[in-house]
């Protein structure tokens, strides 16, 4: 027996002609896809303005591939982290982040990552595949619903830094964030979501030639090449140089500023003159620097930096 095919693959156009496949009329497909994408339902006996002969046929022809919350911590400080169950079994990680004025929902774009960053748990796993946009629109809805029923609060912000390099994953990347700030979609504003890379300088361009709306920010950790490639192999092929030189076609093209990721660590990056390279990176952009502490994965050489 052939796979199913997860409806949500479909396009609007594709189910209109589906339905009329069957003999049944074409507008049946834009109630489909307001369940599926406004109402974000589970399955197809939720479509209460379809008919059960119709629902059954769906059922018989399709399914919905939803990701489950398999486990589900909470942290005093009220952080809720989810390991999220996949269709094929697979696992990725998504957090809910409560402050006194937002729900943020940090979501996985990939199973695995591929760029062995040596600081990251995520590196220690190999790659297996790219996230589909339902997947990655199905973790939205999940904090969502999450900040709903443990906060009374809704969803604020979205930010892509969990696992996986999101700029590896583009087209479907963004295609959730179409779902997720569409009007027949969640309706949030792009400007509440932010895009985290470590710096891929053609695919940071290429965001810029899109117009996309969201935010950028670049995992920096250092503004000095050698000691970024120590930690970060990408940068031996990707340098600040050519970030340098993506970052300013960004701000030419989009006129919004960056974000600059700097994980502090002992011995490693918390000098002055890492201080003062920091500054001059700065300056070259306008830009803003979220300083990070570390939570140590191992007792090797990455370590959080003491306060002095």
């Amino acid at each position: 027996m052939a796979e199913q095919r997860d409806i949500r693959q479909l396009t609007l156009d594709e189910i209109g002609d589906y339905f009329e496949s069957i003999g049944e009329k074409r507008f049946r497909a834009k109630q489909v896809d307001e369940w599926l994408w406004k109402k974000s339902a589970k399955d197809f006996d939720q479509m209460s303005n379809i008919s059960k002969d119709t629902r059954d046929r769906l059922k018989k022809d399709f399914t919905i591939n939803h990701i489950a919350v398999d486990q589900m911590q909470r942290s005093d400080d009220g952080t809720i982290k989810n390991a999220i169950k996949l269709h094929d079994g697979l696992t990725v990680e998504s957090v809910l982040i409560p402050t006194h004025n937002r729900i943020t929902a940090c979501i996985s774009s990939q199973v695995g990552c591929s760029l062995d960053c040596h600081f990251c748990a995520t590196a220690k796993l190999k790659r297996m595949r790219n996230l589909n946009p339902d997947e990655i629109y199905d973790q939205v809805v999940a904090i969502k619903e999450q900040g709903e029923q443990y906060f009374g609060r809704p969803l604020t912000n979205i930010v892509f830094m969990g696992m996986g390099e999101p700029l590896l994953n583009y087209a479907n990347v963004i295609a959730a964030i179409d779902k997720i700030t569409g009007d027949k979609g969640l309706g949030m504003s792009s400007k509440r979501i932010t895009l985290s890379t470590v710096g891929i300088p053609k695919m940071i361009k290429k965001m810029a030639d899109d117009e996309v709306k969201f935010n950028l920010a670049l995992s920096l950790h250092s503004a000095l090449d050698d000691i970024r490639s120590s930690v970060m192999p990408i940068n031996k092929k990707n340098d600040l140089d050519s970030l340098v030189d993506a970052l300013t076609y960004w701000y030419t093209k989009t006129k919004k500023k960056v974000t600059y990721e700097y994980v502090v660590w002992q011995g490693i990056n918390d000098k002055k003159s890492d201080a003062e390279a920091l500054v001059r990176f700065c300056k070259i952009i306008p830009a803003k620097v979220n300083l990070i502490e570390y939570n140590p994965i191992d007792e090797g050489r990455f370590q959080q930096a003491n306060d002095k």
